[in-house]
């Protein structure tokens, strides 16, 4: 049986896990699922997923359970898609007649949300991660949804660009008279003209197939493929050139130690793009009885990085080697995660800590060199 406060597995489930395994070269062999290991150590979890916690605006989180991913099941259901801030107040009743401006001042174009979805089409699944990622029982400020949207590209004719631009400014409403205790109002973020075609960054109308939730961003939310969630402006209502000079948004300012800044930069020109970088963290930790022995499994999620991964090093301990492992099914593309996993004997019972890394030392993993995604578990049989 799953150990209270953990998911549990149908028969169903774990025959597509077994099928996932033996598509690959170590096949998983057949055996009895006998439950999971909470991967929370010695301390019991205390925030709970799918609920608003936090506080109202600024300081709304909602967690996603990241424990119950499987090989058939890799789109994170709307409901359970993680939100960092709550809407504005208003936000759903202008939604119906919500405009965008293209352009700053009285000459800026007004595109209408009715335009918008007509011109939207399918992006692709893409995944989304809070640079505050940071609960060390869950990870659960990130998810992967399906997006349909219109890509900024296009919009840049109407925006009359010049030699001059160096970027699109793209602003969202946001209640700056708040007070919050986790953040700085202000939702806005420079987009580098030079980096758009290689991006595809868009304003997205759809979710999962229907309409964005407000909570989510509608009617309108930039979603940029491999940067940080903060990047993605919510409930957008403005783009427009800025030229080189431009300083740094109060949001890009708030996120550059989240978004490994050299320091603060004061100019846009200055600050580095903030993508994800390759990595991995354990997701739940499964025991198995195969033979008759016991064995443990640990299932775990990679993602980010330019090139998808398709291998990994696990260790369980600081004083323990790297053991390089293949991920399998190898993934397609980096923009969503891929299930990776590892079949584990430990020599005794005790607290483990799981880490992760990669084993090509030219890929960066600044998060996973800083052992920010380690999980705890404590076996007690083996």
């Amino acid at each position: 049986m799953a150990a209270a406060g953990t998911f549990s597995l149908d028969a169903s489930s774990v025959a597509r896990v077994l099928a996932q395994g033996s598509a690959c070269g170590d096949a998983l062999p057949p055996g009895e699922f006998l439950g999971t290991v909470p991967l929370t150590g010695d301390r019991p979890r205390q925030t709970p997923y799918g609920e608003a916690v936090g506080g109202p605006g600024l300081d709304t989180r909602v967690f996603t359970d990241l424990s119950s991913l499987s090989a058939d099941q890799l789109i994170t259901p709307t409901d359970r898609v993680f939100v960092r801030t709550a809407a504005p107040v208003g936000i759903e009743q202008r939604a119906s007649t919500w405009q965008v401006a293209l352009g700053a001042g009285p000459a800026a174009a007004l595109l209408g949300i009715d335009e918008l979805r007509r011109f939207s089409r399918s992006q692709g699944a893409h995944l989304i991660e809070c640079a505050g990622n940071n609960d060390p029982d869950n990870f659960g400020l990130l998810s992967v949804a399906d997006w349909d949207g219109v890509p900024v590209a296009d919009l840049l004719p109407r925006l009359s660009p010049d030699r001059d631009a160096y970027g699109v400014l793209v602003s969202g409403v946001d209640d700056e008279a708040q007070t919050a205790r986790s953040s700085v109002p202000g939702a806005s973020w420079i987009l580098p003209l030079s980096d758009l075609p290689r991006l595809g960054a868009f304003l997205a109308t759809r979710m999962n197939g229907a309409p964005l939730s407000t909570a989510h961003g509608a009617p309108v939310r930039l979603v940029v493929p491999g940067w940080y969630g903060c990047a993605w402006i919510k409930w957008v209502r403005e783009l427009r050139l800025v030229g080189a000079d431009a300083e740094v948004t109060t949001q890009m300012a708030e996120f550059a130690g989240r978004t490994h800044q050299n320091g603060r930069p004061a100019r846009a020109d200055a600050y580095e793009p903030p993508v994800i970088d390759l990595a991995a963290t354990p997701v739940r930790v499964e025991r198995w009885r195969v033979n008759g022995a016991l064995e443990y499994r640990v299932v775990g999620i990679a993602w980010g990085g330019r090139q998808p991964a398709t291998s990994l090093a696990i260790r369980f301990g600081s004083r323990e080697p790297w053991t390089t492992f293949d991920v399998c099914p190898a993934p397609s593309a980096p923009r969503t995660w891929s299930l990776w996993t590892y079949r584990w004997n430990p020599a005794e019972p005790g607290l483990y800590n799981i880490a992760l890394s990669s084993p090509d030392r030219s890929v960066r993993t600044r998060r996973l060199d800083m052992f920010f995604y380690s999980r705890r578990v404590r076996v007690d049989e083996v």
